[in-house]
């Protein structure tokens, strides 16, 4: 995965008055192709964030699955928009609207291992007198691709 960019773990206020080029390459940020081969420097730095923008669904999944293996992993879809829905009286959405794949684990937090994978879908959460208001929208998203919402919704 040589064309995006790799960014390891760094402690809360770690590098605090340390200019950016003393900051090991792994807190700055490097490209696939100049991750560093000594192990020592991956030490502390686990696990490590991959970016990669404006690709199109389809273009990283194969590779992103084969190079985590049995790994805990996530590819996260930003800046989408869910379209307006007026039948049903479901505006459009684009300020929340993104798509979570969780590889071999069931939560964000990547803290859980599973033997499958999950996928969240998120939406704007909005209750108005006690009721969800939104979740009917993220049922009728599933819908749309033959699928099911399978659990509850999570709390922001």
């Amino acid at each position: 995965m040589p064309e995006g960019w790799f960014r390891g773990q760094e402690k809360y206020r770690e590098f605090d008055g340390v200019p950016l080029e003393d900051q090991p390459v792994l807190v700055v940020g490097v490209p696939g192709l100049g991750l560093p081969t000594e192990p020592t420097a991956y030490e502390g730095r686990l696990p490590v964030e991959y970016e990669q923008l404006d690709l199109p669904v389809g273009s990283i999944e194969d590779a992103f699955t084969a190079t985590i293996g049995s790994n805990r992993g996530e590819i996260n879809w930003k800046m989408l928009c869910w379209p307006d829905v007026p039948e049903l009286g479901f505006p459009g959405e684009s300020t929340h609207a993104e798509v979570t794949l969780l590889f071999n684990t069931p939560t964000r937090e990547l803290d859980e291992s599973a033997d499958d994978h999950t996928v969240l879908v998120h939406v704007r959460s909005a209750a108005f007198d006690g009721g969800q208001m939104n979740e009917p929208y993220a049922h009728w998203l599933a819908e749309q691709v033959e699928l099911a919402v399978i659990g509850p919704g999570q709390p922001s």
